[in-house]
C-alpha cells in the first residue's frame, strides 16, 4: 500500500541519558534516510518550539532524520527562564550535546546515520564544540542565526563542513558570524545572509530560505557509509 511521506514518517519520543540527567526529545525517522541532524536549540527555545518543528519537517521531506531534543531538564528551564544563565553555559550545553551525538551512534534506529548539527543562537555555539570533539562524528554543521562566537578556541578545531545563516538586518550578529567564519578550522566552510530576515526569521519566506539552505547542505555533506565513530 502506496502513503504519502507524512503516512511513513515516525514521530517518537526518547530520553537520553546525559551524565546525570536524562533529556527528552522527539525523534523523526522518514524511510531511506541518508543522515540524522540533531537540532540544539537556542535561548529560551525548546523543541516544541514552530520555528524548530518547520525545519525539522522540511529536513525529513529531503530525506533526513532529525531529533530535536532540550538540552536543559525542565527544572533547569524553570531556573533558566529567571536567570538567562544556563543558555549562555556553552560547556553545558556542549557537553549534552555531545552525549546526545554518542546515543545516535548506538541506538537502533540512527547507528547507521551519519550525524549533522543544526544550531540556532547559543546552540550554534554548542554544535560547533561538540563538532569539534567529535571531529569523525559530526559530519556537517548548520548554524541559523547562531552565535559561533561563543565557541571560542574550539573555532580552530572544527573540521565539519559549517554553514552559517544569518538575517540581513541581524546586523550585530552579521559581523559576530563573519569573525567566526576567519577563525573556523573547516575547509569547506561559508557564510549565507538571507535578505529581510531579522533575527528569529520571522518575515514571510525567510525561515523557509533557512530550511532549503540547511537542507541542502545537509544532503551534500550526509552519506549513509560515511559515517565516523563519534563515541571516543
Amino acid at each position: 500500500m502506496n502513503g504519502t511521506r507524512e503516512d511513513r514518517d515516525t514521530e517518537l519520543t526518547v530520553a537520553v541519558p546525559a551524565g546525570n540527567v536524562s533529556l527528552e526529545g522527539t525523534l523523526g525517522l522518514v524511510p531511506d534516510a541518508r543522515g540524522v541532524v540533531l537540532f540544539a536549540h537556542g535561548s529560551g527555545s525548546s523543541r516544541h518550539s514552530p520555528r524548530n518543528r518547520f525545519v525539522a519537517a522540511k529536513l525529513r521531506e529531503a530525506s533526513l532524520a532529525t531529533l530535536l531534543i532540550d538540552l536543559l531538564t525542565r527544572d533547569e528551564e524553570a531556573v533558566d527562564d529567571r536567570t538567562a544563565h544556563l543558555r549562555f553555559d556553552i560547556g553545558l550545553l556542549a557537553g549534552r550535546l555531545i552525549a546526545v551525538a554518542d546515543w545516535l551512534a548506538h541506538a537502533p534506529e540512527t547507528a547507521h546515520l551519519p550525524v549533522g548539527l543544526f544550531g540556532a543562537s547559543t546552540g550554534a555555539a554548542a554544535a560547533l564544540v561538540a563538532a569539534a570533539e567529535r571531529p569523525e562524528g559530526v559530519r556537517a554543521v548548520v548554524s541559523r542565526g547562531g552565535r559561533p562566537d561563543l565557541a571560542g578556541t574550539a573555532l580552530g578545531r572544527v573540521q565539519a563542513p559549517t554553514l552559517l545563516i544569518v538575517g540581513g538586518r541581524d546586523v550585530p550578529v552579521i559581523e559576530m558570524n563573519e569573525t567566526a567564519l576567519a577563525k573556523l578550522g573547516s575547509s569547506e566552510k561559508k557564510l549565507v545572509i538571507v535578505p529581510g530576515a531579522t533575527h528569529l526569521f520571522e518575515e514571510p519566506g525567510t525561515l523557509a530560505a533557512v530550511a532549503t539552505l540547511a537542507a541542502e547542505w545537509f544532503t551534500s555533506h550526509l552519506q549513509v557509509g560515511e559515517r565516523g565513530a563519534s563515541a571516543p
